[in-house]
């Protein structure tokens, strides 16, 4: 993983302090609260209340009239289309609606698009599908906001349209009998940021004729499914729709749900593991094969046929898993292949026949590896390109994309997030664009950050914390798992878990003990030894084993204990600079003392086998970043060592005169150091 800048939040301890004795909490707690925002009684309030908050539906604009066209078209007998989407937020949104209109004996069915060969959101062919179905209205779910050629197509053909959708909306809406969208500037809403499944909730409540806790009761497991797999923000309703989603889970789930509790074995289900283990499951089917699959397994009431349902859910997430492996491992190589591609500010790799469901997926792995916005392309056999674009906080990724639009056949998306399509002989243009545009618009790129809630002693870390921490569940977007940082702690063994996939540390720190989890760190890749001092990012949990209960203590970054982040992005960022404008700043010169330096400690070490990076902050304190790289280039060059993604030192007769190396002589010649 690339190296991330370290955050320390800071809040009002005085007033922290002032909640903690007020509420009774304990004071870490009250501090964590106070640094997010949560910093007055009502809000304090409002945030540990176990009551279920909920607005009125009809503070939504249309939502009435949506309640009346639906409603109406339920008692005529006409024939309902839930046009839905493949991820699962999409799916559950399906699911729930079509639960609660069968329930009032409506004539319904659903129509969820292929992602490969349809895309997001409708299209004419599919509504010609619908249309011979005999549907005379169709209601959208998580789309249809920007489906205004496809409205009229509806109306052409005289169907009618109710739209519910959360995404953000464009200069014209589309023709519909009502629009149901948190967006719209007509609401009267506080909050807006529900998911789709979460719009969908509020049509249900604004159309039961009952007592709301009923529908509750019946339908929330979904709506938190699809809030926590969509990633909005989880607070005011979308927290209470996810709290009270997993209390069903946990104590009285549906069918589909009892089977995936009785599979994994978990007793007690958190928002980590719905996350973590059944919201990729249904995305996959979305991915690989059919949403319809993952519709059918949550609304299943037979417990036979969600068992063997969900096995299919995981089979298919298994070979997504092998799909995406294949493809990234493809992607990894090509950039370790042609260095030029990862050295360059963003990233644009392509392969030929990339499967569309995951390029999203692996972008968003070679982003987080390089700390930099990419690009994965699939090139299809009639030599159309499709890819996928994820980036890092502070690139605007859609505006970089609009900057190069010439080479674009279509494309759409959001800062941080895009899809694009071209013809494969413009990738190279597309390639050379928008890294234009990044080093004119973006001198300086942003770098990826940690956000360290409280700097700790680790004689803090206990099963106590862990237990009051537990209130401020569910975790999730805009409320995510403390994380706690621990400073210079030395490390006393590496333990290799899982075959070497992950590793156990123990660290110490006068005369306090922890024991430290890291996964997916894999034991001979780990760049820490016995003996190092290390700061830790880490969260804690509580962990029951053979009926007793564990502290759980796990890494999320690890660093040696004097790393500088500002002196590694700052020299990093100029060493690329130089790599792409051949413009060299002095401090990237290696002169004698530190290539000795740095020739010494591979000598010494027999040299390394961990990244360039690692081995950067190993000698900090003595080079600079672009020194580093150069000397090890000239190091090459003069056969003192050799490079094969590990650094091997062979035996030198001799002497050699770095100076006389060709990235030495030319660097001398860029800085006219004579």
């Amino acid at each position: 993983m690339a190296h991330k800048k370290w955050i320390v939040r800071d809040a009002d301890r005085e007033k922290a302090s002032a909640i903690s004795e007020k509420f009774d909490i304990d004071p870490f707690v009250a501090f964590l609260l106070v640094s997010r925002g949560i910093d007055d009684d009502v809000a304090v309030s409002g945030f540990l209340s176990k009551s279920f908050e909920t607005v009125s539906p009809f503070n939504f604009v249309d939502m009435e009239e949506a309640s009346f066209v639906i409603g109406d078209a339920v008692d005529a007998g006409e024939k309902i289309c839930i046009y839905g989407d493949y991820d699962c937020d999409g799916v559950t949104s399906t699911a729930l609606l079509l639960s609660f209109l069968q329930s009032e004996g409506a004539d319904v069915f659903y129509y969820i698009p292929d992602r490969i060969n349809e895309g997001y959101g409708m299209n004419t062919a599919a509504i010609d599908k619908i249309k011979e179905q005999g549907a005379q209205l169709i209601i959208t779910v998580d789309n249809g906001i920007s489906s205004v050629e496809e409205a009229e197509y509806i109306y052409s053909l005289g169907m009618r349209l109710v739209i519910t959708d959360h995404h953000q909306l464009g200069e014209t809406l589309p023709r519909a009998e009502a629009i149901v969208n948190p967006h719209r500037e007509e609401n009267d809403l506080e909050f807006c940021d529900y998911c789709g499944v979460g719009v969908v909730f509020k049509l249900v409540q604004a159309m039961y004729e009952g007592d709301v806790r009923e529908i509750i009761e019946e339908y929330i497991d979904l709506v938190a499914i699809g809030t926590l797999a969509d990633v909005v923000p989880l607070v005011h309703e979308n927290r209470s729709f996810v709290r009270e989603g997993i209390k069903k889970i946990n104590n009285y789930p549906r069918p589909a749900l009892e089977a995936f509790v009785n599979a994994n074995g978990i007793k007690e289900y958190t928002s980590g593991e719905i996350v973590y283990q059944l919201c990729p499951k249904i995305n996959a089917m979305g991915r690989m094969s059919s949403a319809d699959k993952a519709v059918e397994f949550l609304i299943s009431d037979d417990s036979e046929d969600c068992d063997y349902k969900y096995e299919q859910l995981c089979l298919e997430n298994s070979r997504r898993q092998e799909t995406e492996k294949q493809i990234l491992d493809d992607v990894i190589k090509t950039l370790e292949e042609n260095p030029l591609l990862s050295s360059e500010r963003v990233i644009v790799v392509s392969g030929k026949g990339y499967h569309h469901g995951v390029t999203g997926i692996v972008a968003s792995h070679i982003m987080d590896r390089y700390s930099k916005p990419a690009f994965v392309i699939s090139v299809d056999e009639d030599g159309i390109a499709r890819g996928s674009a994820r980036s890092v906080d502070g690139f605007n990724i859609y505006e970089a994309i609009s900057a190069c639009s010439d080479d674009l056949i279509r494309f759409g998306g959001h800062p941080l997030a895009a899809g694009i399509t071209l013809n494969e002989e413009n990738i190279g243009a597309f390639r050379k664009h928008i890294n234009d545009f990044a080093l004119s618009e973006y001198p300086v790129m942003p770098v990826p950050e940690l956000e360290i809630d409280l700097r700790i002693s680790p004689n803090y870390l206990t099963l106590e914390l862990a237990e009051n921490l537990s209130v401020l569940e569910p975790y999730g977007e805009a409320n995510k798992q403390a994380v706690f940082g621990v400073y210079k702690m030395k490390l006393l063994s590496v333990t290799p878990l899982k075959e070497g996939k992950h590793v156990r540390l123990e660290l110490e720190k006068k005369g306090r003990k922890i024991r430290v989890v890291k996964f997916g760190s894999p034991y001979d890749e780990f760049p820490y030894k016995p003996g190092d001092i290390l700061s830790l990012a880490v969260t804690i949990s509580k962990n029951l084993f053979n009926d007793r209960t564990y502290l759980s203590v796990r890494a999320v970054d690890i660093r040696l204990a004097d790393t500088d982040d500002d002196k590694y992005f700052r020299e990093k960022n100029e060493y690329e600079l130089y790599k792409k404008t051949k413009k060299p700043v002095p401090s990237i010169y290696p002169d004698r003392e530190a290539c000795a330096v740095i020739y010494k400690y591979l000598k010494k070490n027999n040299g390394y086998a961990y990244s360039l990076d690692d081995l950067y902050f190993r000698l900090q304190s003595f080079v600079t970043y672009g020194a580093l790289m150069i000397a090890l280039r000239a190091f090459v060059q003069a056969g003192l060592i050799e490079y094969n993604k590990t650094i091997t030192v062979p035996e030198i007769k001799g002497k050699v005169n770095l100076e006389d190396t060709k990235v030495m002589k030319m660097l001398r010649e860029r800085l006219k150091l004579g």
